[in-house]
């Protein structure tokens, strides 16, 4: 993998920012060298140092070759070929680890996503947010496609409070900050979930709308299973962002519902016995009362057994992001101030 700037890139001011491009693909051949073109030409005629990390997420028809074809011709582009077919996450990890990039920009393969839109992406992150997301505010896809994504969109702004219309659109910019911070949080599904991950963080985020192309080569990746699968990863990223530090909290409050809901029940059907209104031992309510009491508890013991793992790791990874641009800013007002 060449992983190396191109000093004419550069040029002479070694401190130019330079833009990184991460485009995962899976089976998307017909688009990539269209996709390279556009994306060099904008970047160049906006005067930016920039490369293109392509992602072979175990593409099987032919995408690779010409992927490598266009890292021997190309010196920005350099390319990542995983061993199989583990997942847009997983690719997205894998381009976000291989970027040197100040920014970092994250988009599909298949030329929905226009290249020539990247300079307001940047304009954003000049503007001094941490996070721009796209928003594709008129899709051309299927209503099969787009109604389950505006549930998702719904729930998801709802859970987290973050007012985004489109939090899976895969056109997205990063600085360099969040960008690591995410890149060590990404697996399985949970690229969908990123602006809610930095969200949680304190990263600053905005929404830009972009245009959506109509497909033209290939076909879309999108099928039922993952309805099912962004559920449990929306109750997997939960617990990630507000519970990691506390899952007593997350348990624990679980299981007091149901310890409550049991020990009414019993409470009701004891004032039964005594009152002599009748039997109770063979009462649904009272099997039902026993079982909420009992998972009640071992909900609540799951959480205490959750907070002894917490304590025991010692907190390694630390609970707060620092906010490096304004640590930069105070570092050189303090220079200047020594200069003066």
């Amino acid at each position: 993998m060449n992983a190396t700037f191109v000093p004419s890139l550069l040029g002479e001011d070694a401190r130019r920012r330079v833009i990184s491009v991460v485009v995962p693909f899976l089976n998307e051949r017909d688009t990539l060298k269209t996709l390279v073109a556009r994306v060099s030409d904008v970047l160049r005629t906006q005067g930016e140092a920039f490369e293109i990390i392509l992602v072979d997420d175990g593409s099987t028809d032919g995408s690779g070759v010409e992927a490598a074809e266009l890292e021997r011709r190309c010196p920005p582009v350099c390319l990542i070929t995983l061993k199989r077919n583990f997942g847009k996450a997983a690719a997205l990890s894998a381009g976000l680890s291989a970027a040197r990039g100040d920014v970092i920009v994250t988009m599909d393969a298949d030329l929905q996503d226009l290249p020539e839109e990247l300079p307001g992406f940047l304009a954003e992150i000049d503007a001094g947010f941490d996070v721009v997301s796209g928003w594709k505010r008129k899709r051309h896809d299927p209503l099969s496609k787009t109604l389950p994504s505006k549930v998702f969109n719904f729930v998801l702004s709802r859970a987290f409070s973050l007012r985004l219309h489109d939090f899976n659109c895969g056109f997205k910019a990063y600085t360099r900050e969040a960008a690591n911070y995410l890149q060590r949080r990404l697996y399985g599904d949970l690229h969908r979930f990123t602006p809610a991950l930095l969200h949680s963080a304190g990263f600053r985020i905005t929404e830009l709308p972009v245009k959506h192309e109509p497909r033209r080569f290939g076909h879309s990746k999108f099928g039922s299973g993952r309805l099912m699968r962004g559920l449990l990863d929306l109750l997997t990223v939960v617990l990630l962002t507000r519970y990691r530090s506390r899952p007593l909290h997350f348990f624990g409050g679980i299981g007091l519902g149901f310890g409550a809901l049991g020990v009414l029940g019993l409470v009701y059907l004891t004032a039964l016995w005594f009152l002599g209104l009748g039997p109770i031992g063979d009462r649904p309510l009272l099997l039902f009362s026993i079982l909420s009491t009992l998972a009640g508890l071992q909900l609540i013991g799951v959480g205490l057994i959750g907070e002894l793992v917490v304590v025991s790791k010692g907190h390694q990874d630390a609970p707060y992001v620092l906010d490096e641009r304004r640590a930069v800013a105070h570092r050189e007002e303090e220079n200047n101030a020594t200069a003066c």
